[in-house]
């Protein structure tokens, strides 16, 4: 008997699959066609201080191997999510959940994560700094390590539950923003978020994205996010949540032997529905396979030849 079992800042999820944030909703939408309770745990839609209707359409394209999205963080805002979508996410999913949060200042960031903080079933905050900075010409925090610190210890300094920032891969230098994230506080880092892409309307001869460009994501991605978990890894020494191009349980393996505890599934989750409960069911003959009894004995495997 395998264990698939793995713990996440003191939080034991019975796997490490977790849906990504923006692909899965507010879990219920799922529940409809599985029960999600298999799932190690999911985060959901990210949430912003205010609504937001997101980015003008279209602001989906189709690449060859994944998607480019702009869908600009739609969501009803942090009281709507805490007074309507938590209550019903409650009814079907019986575990603690990451919430993810959004914003376009410090401060910004910090009142959504204090309100959240005060929800018994949200487990993680999970925040994402590749988010316009508005006092900084539009810049993403994640693209400043002392942004990155900032927005970190502003989080850190209104909860009490852990903390994870969610990196932009769009950088020169992944390890100098993680490691200065933990330096401020951090309790793990999520990574990676979306690349920048692009598509352009070969008829109309001008990019399909509204915005012309958008986050990149899908399994083309994975070589990317696993070897900028490889690094963090190496770098620093709180758990990692690895994202990026995971399709299928040997890419989990792969991701948690790069140093991911929990592997979040992203736009797999668009293509096929039923992905993380497959990959859930596929893991234990993965396992086996390749002579793995326990997950929690391989995060970082690769690290040690």
């Amino acid at each position: 008997m395998v264990n698939t079992k793995v713990i996440l800042s003191g939080l034991t999820l019975d796997n490490p699959i977790i849906p990504a944030s923006g692909t899965f909703g507010y879990g219920y939408e799922f529940a409809e066609i599985y029960d999600i309770n298999c799932l190690g745990s999911f985060s959901f839609k990210g949430t912003t201080k205010e609504p937001r209707f997101g980015n003008p359409t279209p602001r989906i394209a189709e690449t060859p191997a994944g998607m480019i999205n702009s869908v600009g963080l739609q969501n009803p805002g942090v009281d709507k999510v805490i007074s309507e979508e938590l209550p019903k996410l409650r009814k079907c999913f019986l575990k603690p959940v990451i919430a993810n949060i959004g914003g376009f200042s410090i401060d910004e960031y910090a009142f959504v994560a204090e309100k959240l903080d005060k929800e018994d079933g949200v487990g993680i905050l999970e925040i994402n700094i590749s988010c316009p900075n508005v006092h900084n010409g539009g810049m993403s925090f994640g693209t400043s390590a002392e942004m990155a610190a900032k927005v970190t210890k502003a989080v850190k300094a209104v909860t009490t539950k852990p903390v994870y920032i969610k990196l932009s891969p769009n950088v020169t230098d992944i390890v100098s923003i993680a490691k200065a994230c933990e330096y401020a506080g951090a309790d793990g880092i999520s990574l990676i978020n979306t690349l920048l892409g692009m598509r352009i309307d070969l008829k109309k001869r001008r990019p399909i994205i509204a915005n012309k460009m958008g986050g990149f994501s899908g399994s083309a991605i994975l070589p990317v996010a696993l070897r900028m978990v490889y690094q963090v890894y190496d770098a620093v020494k709180i758990p990692i949540m690895g994202i990026g191009g995971v399709t299928n349980a040997n890419d989990v393996i792969e991701m948690m032997l790069a140093g991911a505890t929990g592997v979040q599934i992203g736009a797999a989750n668009l293509v096929d529905p039923y992905v993380c409960k497959d990959i859930i069911e596929a893991l234990p003959q993965v396992m086996e396979k390749y002579g793995i009894s326990s997950l929690k004995e391989i995060i970082g495997g690769a690290h040690n030849g």
